[in-house]
């Protein structure tokens, strides 16, 4: 337990596929892309414009 081996991946794109349809999987996969890409952002602390988001109360 812990590994997925590439049995497992290939059932979970089949499933998918049938769920979902050919058409809305790669909709699907670009959705789920940029929702990783914002967690990160958010995670990493970034902000849109490149500076980091500062937690504590500024100093003077």
């Amino acid at each position: 337990m812990g590994r997925i081996g590439w049995q497992e991946i290939l059932l979970l794109l089949l499933v998918a596929l049938l769920l979902f349809g050919a058409r809305r999987l790669p909709e699907i996969a670009k959705s789920f892309g940029k929702s990783i890409q914002e967690f990160k952002k958010g995670v990493s602390g970034k902000l849109d414009n490149g500076e980091k988001k500062e937690d504590g109360p500024p100093t003077a």
